[in-house]
């Protein structure tokens, strides 16, 4: 899909107007990681608390910075980048969480109770979400600065609608999130999962 330049460079205006936003995109690639983004609640919920006029900060639980790498889908591999990011991001009051996404299909069924094929690349778990209104990520490229990923628009992020995404995540899944967001962003409009 393709995207407005103005309304990817508000969305990054206003995701850099939260710090702790602003100091994952600046240290992420100190990690040494390849195919990363800073995406999930700390992106779409520091817009909602822009439109709702809230501290940028309120409400988010924690900061997922997804990357992939399937050359080694140990646990241990994925421990290091964790251990080495919980150093470089010691300072910034928030939970940084990173995940690789290549080991996802390792543990989801467990998880989640449904099985999930292996993603391809960290976009490829970005459209994985439970509502398509969370599929965003921002990262940076090298030399040319911070770059969206919106693989469904911004329609429904700045409009404060919730849309389900059936293509992974259960429907218990994404209802409860619904209801967990709604209370903290009451002007959120939630859609309905579709009837199948």
């Amino acid at each position: 899909m393709t995207s407005c330049p103005a309304t990817e460079q508000r969305l990054l205006d206003i995701v850099l107007g939260n710090p702790v936003c602003r100091v994952v995109l600046d240290r992420a690639g100190e990690l040494g990681i390849g195919d990363w983004y800073l995406t999930a609640g700390g992106v779409f919920q520091t817009v909602w608390n822009f439109l709702d006029g809230r501290n940028p900060q309120a409400g988010i639980r924690d900061y997922d910075l997804f990357y992939f790498d399937d050359s080694d889908l140990s646990y241990e591999a994925e421990d290091r980048v964790i251990e080495k990011a919980a150093a470089l991001f010691a300072d910034v009051d928030a939970v940084v969480e990173v995940r690789n996404e290549a080991r996802v299909h390792l543990w989801y069924e467990e998880h989640y109770g449904v099985p999930a094929d292996p993603f391809t690349s960290s976009a490829d778990a970005i459209d994985h979400f439970a509502s398509t209104t969370c599929c965003f990520g921002i990262t940076r490229d090298p030399g040319s600065g911070l770059r969206v990923y919106a693989p469904h628009g911004f329609d429904d992020l700045f409009g404060m609608v919730l849309r389900p995404n059936p293509v992974l995540a259960p429907r218990e899944v994404y209802e409860a999130k619904a209801r967990r967001w709604q209370a903290e962003w009451p002007r959120l409009v939630v859609e309905p999962w579709p009837e199948r």
